[in-house]
């Protein structure tokens, strides 16, 4: 009998690690809110085609960026233009035209998160108008692409650089990306690898529990009229991998029946809850 009883114990003792082992795991609670990141007013819209495709034509375009909740633990992607560009005038006219309305760290503050709680900043590339407001988050670890990180340090680029200058000591805190980066381990934020517009480009996958994949594009396109017709900027560092990046995009997009966020796209920006409403 004192041998049965040891081997029901030891059943017991066992089974909470078994039904553990056999649970999956918790579904994390992810949430997306949309920040307004600037305005700009490209007066010489050809500068976004290398096919001459925009002569004579102007746009206005949205700077946008994103605040990722993921259980506690909050994602910045992308810092849009910096302050200096605050309250500036803003004109549709014959030239271009860049102003800021309100800060990233003011957006914040109005859903109670401080610019402390935020661990990441993940940058789609290093063109201004997109790490502007990088160095307000110095403790959070830098995610970028290897490539666009590299330039940095290179002559010419020091305008760029400034922006960075937290993670440019010894020893900073950086991911510098390779490929798509699964940013918390588990396939709800993940960097994908979209390469062309720079070196290192990259766009953002977020699965959200409710409303599915949404795609952020970085600047793989800047406009929908870009998308469709496999529009190259003539100032895109490499033509072939920029249109491999579009082709990639568009059907992830399709694939994945995912809300597609073209970041400067003002019609597509307003397919997410307006701030402070959060996409969930």
């Amino acid at each position: 009998m004192n041998i049965r009883l040891r081997h029901i114990a030891a059943a017991l003792l066992a089974l909470p690690l078994s039904l553990a082992a056999a649970t999956p795991a918790a579904k994390p609670d992810v949430r997306l809110w949309r920040l307004d990141c600037g305005s700009l007013w490209t007066y010489n819209l050809d500068e976004l085609s290398d096919t001459r495709a925009y002569v004579g034509q102007s746009k206005n375009f949205v700077g946008s960026c994103y605040l990722i909740r993921h259980g506690d633990a909050y994602l910045l992607w992308d810092t849009g233009l910096s302050k200096e560009y605050l309250n500036k005038p803003f004109t549709q006219g014959d030239a271009d035209s860049t102003s800021l309305a309100t800060t990233v760290v003011d957006q914040l503050a109005k859903i109670g998160v401080k610019p402390a709680q935020v661990s990441m900043i993940g940058i789609s590339h290093y063109h201004l108008d997109h790490i502007g407001q990088a160095a307000d988050f110095p403790q959070a670890k830098l995610l970028i692409g290897k490539g666009d990180f590299a330039v940095l340090s290179q002559p010419g680029h020091e305008a760029r650089a400034k922006f960075f200058s937290p993670w440019l000591q010894k020893d900073a805190n950086v991911e510098k990306v390779t490929g798509d980066y699964d940013v918390f381990g588990d396939g709800s934020v993940v960097m994908l690898d979209l390469p062309g517009h720079t070196p290192g480009h990259h766009g953002l996958l977020v699965q959200l529990p409710k409303r599915g994949a949404v795609l952020l594009s970085g600047d793989v396109v800047h406009f929908r009229e870009n998308l469709e017709s496999a529009g190259v900027p003539s100032f895109n560092t490499d033509r072939a991998q920029s249109l491999s990046s579009m082709d990639r995009f568009a059907k992830l997009a399709r694939n994945l029946d995912a809300t597609l966020i073209i970041q400067h796209e003002e019609n597509d920006v307003a397919r997410l809850p307006v701030f402070p409403e959060a996409a969930e």
